[in-house]
């Protein structure tokens, strides 16, 4: 019978081949595909418990109701969402990081991109954001009741699971996604959700195949290879 061994080291090794990467001064740096160093010189916006190192003079001061005022903050509350922003400040190198997911990291010049509440890890105070409700009731089928929009110049690092696909949205060519497989669109795109609410899975909840968002006009859509519908 063969025999397989784990891969072994010496400490000296191991510390050498897996110790912190020496980067530029970019605010954001890939580690790794999916560990995030940011340079920070500054403030940026994080998901709230994506820290998982720093070094230098950093604080972190989590989101207030008098930091981007009620109308958000209400909305966020009704969606029911997880996801929470912490502000960090200072200076030195933090490290982020999401349940392993790998790391994309957008730089915006005047653009505008819609991005699902779970899949943002950090961005730019120089981005403008606000949430958006799904208006439509089968939103609350798909579990995933909001998006943020952002608008300006700056970076933005958002996360998937395993390699995430673009889709181009071309006129008359209407692209149609699972809602929990979808992680961000372009800010030109409006989708729209359909459900074929009288087909359920066995477990009770909605699959990609009876709940869909449908994107229309010219644009792009991002997608990921594994759902948050898989992993409940």
């Amino acid at each position: 019978m063969t025999q397989i061994h784990a891969a072994r080291y010496s400490l000296t090794d191991f510390v050498t081949q897996a110790q912190q990467k020496m980067h530029g001064h970019d605010l954001f740096e890939l580690e790794s595909q999916r560990i995030l160093e940011v340079n920070l010189h500054d403030m940026i916006w994080t998901k709230m418990g994506s820290m998982i190192a720093y070094q230098g003079a950093v604080k972190f001061i989590r989101e207030g109701i008098f930091e981007h005022g009620i109308r958000r903050l209400l909305k966020k509350r009704f969606s029911g969402e997880g996801t929470q922003l912490t502000k960090i400040k200072g200076r030195g190198k933090v490290y982020l990081a999401d349940l392993g997911k790998k790391i994309t990291a957008l730089q915006l010049r005047d653009e505008s991109i819609f991005v699902t509440g779970r899949d943002i890890l950090a961005f730019e105070p120089t981005l403008q954001w606000d949430i958006r409700m799904m208006k439509k009731m089968v939103a609350m089928l798909s579990g995933d009741l909001f998006n943020v929009r952002f608008q300006g110049t700056g970076l933005l690092a958002i996360t998937s699971y395993y390699d995430p696909m673009v889709l181009i949205v071309e006129p008359h060519t209407p692209v149609f996604t699972d809602p929990n497989a979808t992680i961000a669109w372009s800010g030109s795109l409006t989708p729209k959700l359909k459900a074929d609410i009288s087909i359920k899975t066995l477990v009770g909840r909605t699959s990609g195949e009876t709940l869909q968002m449908k994107f229309e006009g010219s644009g792009f859509v991002i997608v990921q290879p594994l759902h948050e519908f898989y992993r409940k």
